[in-house]
């Protein structure tokens, strides 16, 4: 059979150009990167931590709720978990206090963990060069790495949500949903708000995710990968708590991750959001380029 008359999902020959790839066959290797990665133990351990955080501190602020103790903080700041004060009165609002505790370490953490072994993993065990002779092509794999990462920062957000609403349903009473504005909402309204919550905690990941997978195209060590992107953010993490660094902290990408809070007030505040977004943008589009750049010209060895 001649390579005119191949089917569009061989390889091309070394004599003709690429052949351009069916859309179905980049959607099949998009839910083959997705359902490898989410079957993988290290991601279902991940997925089980961050589920069982917002247990932990139902539980905790139970405990401390049943000794007469006082389970809130001061409200202040960007938002942090000074709306633990209102889990005992309303357990929807255990779905914020555990975004608020698992956002600064624990998600973007888990992050790290798969976009820095998205593509470094695949070298160390031998199967990138498989990948893109398959025919991948190293711009759609690319791609795909990267969705499949924001996939798992968007499931890896609902886990928590979801497991600090059952959590505080079952601990907690649920009702209305007095905003931080100290307007009143309904239920209905406050789950609607939640899910919102979650969407820009999800997106504010992003630039993470980004940094995660250019780092883990300058390495065939997935170990390497993880352990520097996790490096990186603990790094940067540090660095926006100096506050003689307060010139620079605004360009560091978690500075305005705890400005989900603001979507509980009435009016919503948009000011810190967009900045969050915008910034995450940026980040996505200087390593995302960067990633691309690196791993088109890369020899593939392994």
């Amino acid at each position: 059979m001649s390579q005119a008359e191949a089917p569009e999902s061989e390889a091309p020959g070394t004599d003709g150009p690429p052949r351009r790839l069916p859309r179905r066959w980049s959607l099949g290797l998009l839910r083959s990167e997705i359902g490898t990665t989410f079957l993988r133990w290290r991601t279902l351990a991940l997925l089980a931590v961050l589920a069982g955080v917002p247990v932990l501190v139902g539980i905790a602020v139970k405990i401390e709720t049943g000794r007469g103790g006082a389970s809130g903080g001061s409200g202040g700041g960007e938002g942090g978990p000074a709306f633990i004060s209102q889990v005992t009165n309303n357990g929807l609002f255990l779905v914020f206090t555990s975004l608020a505790v698992t956002l600064p370490f624990f998600l973007p953490m888990a992050i790290g963990v798969i976009a820095g072994d998205s593509l470094a993993g695949e070298a160390n065990a031998g199967t990138l060069r498989y990948l893109l002779v398959a025919p991948a092509g190293r711009t759609r794999l690319l791609l795909v790495k990267y969705a499949t990462t924001l996939t798992f920062c968007l499931v890896a957000t609902l886990v928590v949500a979801l497991s600090a609403l059952a959590t505080g349903a079952l601990l907690f009473p649920l009702g209305k949903v007095t905003l931080l504005s100290g307007t009143s909402i309904s239920l209905g309204e406050g789950l609607l708000r939640a899910l919102a919550i979650a969407c820009v905690v999800a997106l504010s990941l992003t630039g993470l995710a980004a940094v995660g997978l250019f780092l883990s195209t300058l390495t065939t060590s997935g170990v390497a990968a993880m352990a520097t992107t996790v490096g990186l953010l603990i790094t940067v993490q540090i660095l926006d708590t100096i506050p003689q660094l307060h010139a620079i902290q605004p360009y560091l990408f978690p500075h305005y991750w705890l400005s989900f809070a603001d979507l509980l007030r009435d009016p919503v505040y948009w000011d810190q959001l967009q900045k969050d977004l915008g910034l995450q943008a940026l980040y996505v589009a200087v390593f995302g380029s960067a990633a691309w750049a690196r791993f088109t010209t890369r020899d593939i060895t392994a």
